[in-house]
């Protein structure tokens, strides 16, 4: 058999309903607490380079208690609308039935259910019987690339039928916010819900070239979360747009040495924002000002692992690209995602 390469031949994306300002959430949040926030924590909830979110339910759901069998039911409901919208959107755009699909990898960190969500679609979208369903949990903001990543690994095993990626993930609903304590109100006003579908396959597309992760040891305290009584307990730094310089930048100029490339003979980066200061320190090391990544950000948030996604999307909406460009991201682990993808 000939040696096929993988090509992204489209994306699609898809948004909850409930739409919120970041000022809204600063009001919110001062309500809750029943008086004004401190200066201090006005302002970093106020500069994260975020102007509005999309929620999966409306704002005063997130203050009343909520059970663990509560948000399951909501996630499954609102999850499987999103995967729908986005999967749809995506098959679309690539002239691709539900039926040709071989593999679905779906990355997802903030909820889960067992049969997994890709199972449950299969009849409702018309997938084939014996499509394979490749779940990947865990990986957090970092799921995208790697997510993307896996995907092209396995059509480069089974070329015969395209693969599809779906990325979800509704971070509103993981955090209790009963406590509103420092790093909840963090989570509160950095967190968003969203679902991005590629269709990986032969055809006019961005080939998906190479795909790499790093761990570091002794850095599980960076990124990640806990299981609370009635929620996910948030576990974020506050260095990590240092660290970035400090150990991520070494580690992705090695990636794009081993492929032949460097940063001045590729495009626009496609990078995960995480939050402003993470934006601005990537920026810096990348040198590109990251004006797709910033955009997403203000206008989306941080939807966690298909941030990344929706950045790609952007940036292919102006035409083809015409340089590889490069895919990065962050997540628990801690990890560091890196992709490229060329013309």
């Amino acid at each position: 058999m000939p040696h096929i390469l993988p090509r992204l031949l489209s994306l699609g994306t898809a948004v909850p309903p409930h739409r919120i300002t970041q000022a809204d959430v600063l009001s919110i949040l001062a309500q809750a607490k029943g008086q004004a926030l401190p200066p201090r924590m006005a302002d970093i909830l106020g500069n994260t380079g975020i102007a509005q979110r999309h929620i999966a339910m409306p704002p005063e759901y997130y203050f009343d208690p909520r059970s663990w069998a509560g948000r399951a039911q909501v996630y499954q409901a609102v999850a499987a609308q999103m995967f729908e919208a986005a999967a749809t959107q995506a098959l679309a755009r690539a002239n691709v039935q539900a039926a040709e699909i071989g593999q679905i990898v779906f990355v997802s960190t903030t909820g889960t259910m067992t049969p997994s969500l890709p199972s449950r679609m299969i009849a409702a979208m018309g997938f084939a019987p014996d499509t394979r369903c490749v779940p990947l949990f865990g990986y957090g903001c970092a799921g995208g690339v790697i997510g993307l990543g896996v995907a092209a690994d396995l059509y480069r095993a089974a070329p015969d039928k395209p693969v599809l990626l779906v990325s979800l993930e509704l971070c509103s609903l993981a955090y209790d916010h009963a406590r509103l304590d420092k790093k909840d109100m963090v989570a509160l006003a950095l967190f968003a819900d969203g679902c991005a579908a590629a269709v990986i396959g032969a055809g006019p597309g961005p080939e998906l070239s190479a795909f790499a992760s790093h761990v570091w040891p002794d850095t599980l305290d960076m990124m990640g979360w806990e299981i609370g009584d009635t929620g996910f307990d948030l576990v974020l730094a506050r260095d990590i747009p240092v660290f970035v310089n400090s150990h991520f930048a070494s580690v992705c100029d090695a990636f794009i040495a081993k492929h032949g490339l460097t940063k001045s003979e590729m495009g626009e980066p496609a990078c995960h924002p995480g939050g402003g200061r993470v934006v601005d320190a990537l920026a810096a090391y990348l040198g590109n000002d990251l004006a797709a990544t910033r955009h997403i950000l203000r206008d989306n948030g941080n939807m966690s692992s298909p941030t990344v996604l929706f950045v790609l999307e952007a940036l292919l909406a102006s035409g083809p690209i015409q340089k590889p460009t490069l895919l990065t991201a962050l997540g628990p682990g801690f990890v560091g995602a890196m992709g490229v993808v060329k013309p």
